[in-house]
């Protein structure tokens, strides 16, 4: 069992590297945006953002070292697929958006917009991605408490987070005609309204 925590713990370093890289894609993308004509956009939700992923991961470390959590093989592989699967859908947005990718929402309207991918589907792919990995990583190791909370407040988050970033792709009338009328966050498996036109976010980055 201690070699199983130990794996878990490695595996959280590895995923905080992981953030760290993103977090230098992002910038790279913010200067370039910024100097494009992009600008921030008022988001008072990213502090607490950045907060919870720190919190979700130190917290799973934690629980499992301290409260001795058991490994269910079963549940680890199950947590560990969907937690794969997050992370492909993740840099699956992360290639489709290239430079216009940032974990902050800037203002950069004008751009063409990104018309394949996941946004042919839905408004937030990433948001989705983010929240499924942040539920199924602490599960890997059976971190419930971590994974329980860390999800209420991912909800409250992600609550102001969308509504900031709505607020800026809205006002734009070409990302308002081409995907306002998409889900944020399911597909719609019975419709045709996502075949033809569709787009990501004309020049802002979308979590």
């Amino acid at each position: 069992m201690e070699l199983t925590r130990i794996a878990f713990l490695v595996l959280l370093a590895l995923v905080s590297v992981l953030r760290l890289v993103e977090l230098r894609i992002s910038r790279r993308n913010r200067r370039h945006l910024l100097g494009r004509g992009g600008r921030p956009a008022t988001d008072p939700s990213f502090r607490w953002m950045v907060l919870l992923h720190i919190g979700v991961l130190v917290g799973a470390g934690a629980e499992v070292w301290f409260l001795r959590r058991p490994f269910l093989p079963a549940l680890a592989i199950a947590m560990g697929i969907l937690f794969l699967a997050a992370n492909a859908l993740r840099w699956w947005v992360i290639v489709m958006l290239g430079q216009r990718w940032s974990v902050e929402v800037i203002n950069a309207s004008g751009m063409d917009p990104v018309t394949s991918g996941p946004y042919r589907f839905i408004r937030h792919p990433n948001y989705v991605a983010v929240f499924v990995e942040m539920l199924c990583l602490p599960l890997i190791h059976t971190a419930w408490l971590t994974a329980g909370l860390g999800s209420l407040a991912h909800l409250l988050v992600l609550r102001s987070r969308v509504r900031a970033e709505d607020a800026v792709l809205l006002a734009d009338p070409g990302y308002r005609r081409r995907m306002g009328a998409k889900p944020r966050f399911l597909p719609r498996l019975f419709s045709g309204s996502t075949t033809g036109k569709s787009s990501a976010i004309p020049g802002s980055p979308v979590r």
